[in-house]
């Protein structure tokens, strides 16, 4: 019988922010591969002023492996849950796919200050037209630009739907409308 392959599970992490051992930590002490977007923020801390980098999206985190390798990381750490989508069973946890996350992870660790966006953060107004990068470190991605008025830079949205969006520099010379 063939091994259940790898698939970017979508999970929670119930920790507060300021706690010392969030799951992210954990779990890439383990081995897996893990991500979720961070960003610093100064904190008190046993009465100490400290910056540190903590997950933008407190619950939000994504575990590259099979379920059965992390379901003892579920059971051994209670803050650990699988996120569900609403009208599924308890027997499927949510997965992105793994083009779209790679694809993701890419651009907003290829770009200086990637913008988050949390689910509903983004209006239909928001979304401006639709292009091709060619050339760059983003050639061949796809998507909207970010119309935002006042911005003179250029970003491209990248969406993972329903959990979190990204908007990445792009340069004009690389943009190509569609």
């Amino acid at each position: 019988m063939e091994a259940p392959a790898k698939q970017w599970f979508v999970m929670r992490d119930l920790k507060r922010r300021n706690a010392n051992n969030l799951a992210i930590h954990e779990l890439a002490k383990a081995g897996l591969e893990v991500f979720t977007p961070m960003t610093q923020m100064v904190m008190k801390i046993g009465g100490r002023i400290q910056r540190r980098d903590v997950p933008l999206i407190q619950d939000l985190l994504f575990v590259h492996e099979t379920k059965s390798a992390i379901d003892p990381y579920v059971e051994k750490f209670m803050t650990l849950q699988y996120r569900f989508s609403r009208g599924k069973t308890a027997n499927e946890p949510m997965t992105v796919g793994d083009e779209e996350m790679k694809r993701f992870i890419f651009a907003v660790s290829n770009t200086e200050s990637p913008i988050y966006y949390r689910p509903g953060e983004l209006t239909e107004s928001m979304y401006g037209k639709s292009v091709r990068i060619v050339g760059g470190i983003l050639n061949n991605y796809e998507g909207h630009l970010l119309s935002i008025k006042g911005k003179r830079k250029k970003h491209l949205i990248i969406e993972l739907p329903n959990l979190i969006a990204a908007a990445v520099e792009v340069q004009p010379e690389f943009i190509q409308l569609l």
